[in-house]
């Protein structure tokens, strides 16, 4: 009886040891880099969040429209309602659980097509002010297209990483496309050039970093030196996931 009942007693204590290796192999040793994604919506097209991108994107061409039509105010006042749409989308696809890959790249593209019909509009609407600051926003072009170069011929494709820099920039752009076009100042434009040359360094770094591409990544922190280990020593860290 009482080999029975230590033999039972030992099996017990064996299941709670299976249960917590469990866990620990599935996700590995180190945090995950990017946030986690709804496999229901992996692949959706038609979420809130792409939806408002989509329309992002499109109402940017209406910018360009609206800034040969010489309307400054008009320009001003849809060019701050579509920047704050980014604010927004990024929102509901966390509070609905459709946060994608897909999504993520959706949302780059928009912000590129919205900020490329800022620049077109600034150059229509406001060249007395903005041809003095053009070596301002040559920084901020030249930045911008050697981060998506550089993902581009890594992994073919641009990078959509949302970190915490490129989200305080963006608040940044807003007050900087709105003084440009109402001809406030220029230091506005200045201050986020430069924001937008750090974040862009930021993101050339965590390409270097990683080994596969990822979204929405919060800081080049949240992927060195983890990723850049696994990619110089990839049978080290597959032997460590297989021994945990």
């Amino acid at each position: 009886m009482s080999g029975l009942i230590s033999s039972s007693s030992g099996s017990r204590e064996t299941k709670p040891r299976a249960l917590k290796t469990k866990p620990s192999s599935e996700s590995g040793s180190t945090p995950e880099a990017a946030e986690q994604r709804d496999d229901k919506y992996k692949h959706a097209i038609y979420t809130i969040p792409n939806m408002i991108c989509i329309g992002r994107a499109i109402g940017s061409f209406g910018l360009v429209w609206i800034a040969i039509k010489g309307w400054p105010y008009w320009f001003a006042g849809v060019y701050a309602v579509l920047n704050l749409s980014d604010f927004v989308d990024g929102k509901l696809a966390r509070y609905l659980k459709q946060r994608s890959d897909l999504g993520a790249r959706l949302d780059s593209f928009a912000d590129s097509v919205l900020y490329g019909a800022l620049i077109i509009g600034a150059l229509i609407l406001s060249w007395d002010m903005i041809q003095h600051e053009l070596v301002w926003l040559a920084a901020g072009i030249i930045s911008y297209l050697t981060t998506s170069c550089y993902g581009l011929l890594k992994f073919g494709r641009i990078p959509a990483y949302h970190t915490f820099g490129a989200k305080k920039t963006q608040w940044l752009a807003l007050l900087a496309g709105l003084s440009l076009i109402l001809e406030w100042s220029a230091w506005p434009m200045r201050i986020c050039a430069i924001a937008a040359v750090l974040t862009n360094i930021e993101a050339i770094a965590i390409t270097y970093v990683l080994k596969e591409w990822k979204a929405d990544i919060l800081t080049f922190f949240h992927v060195w030196p983890t990723d850049r280990t696994n990619q110089l020593n990839p049978e080290s860290s597959q032997s460590k996931s297989e021994t945990q």
